[in-house]
């Protein structure tokens, strides 16, 4: 029998976005605005912060370096 372990879902926030990709502020914020970055997501009702679904980050970096690779 395989063993399943449910993972939840980890969120960095912007401070760890900017160390995993190398993209300042502006840029994320920029790319998130114009589609080509995952959103961040709001940490609460009525507050202002927000972080990134790490895995989505990932992803994202995963895809740069093969679009890059392809080039």
């Amino acid at each position: 029998m395989t063993e399943q372990t449910n993972v939840a879902p980890r969120i960095i926030r912007r401070d760890e976005v900017t160390a995993k990709t190398g993209l300042p502020r502006s840029s994320i914020y920029d790319r998130v605005k114009a589609g080509l970055f995952p959103a961040p997501i709001r940490l609460g009702v009525g507050m202002r912060a927000t972080g990134w679904v790490e895995s989505e980050v990932d992803a994202w970096i995963v895809e740069q370096i093969a679009n890059n690779r392809l080039a």
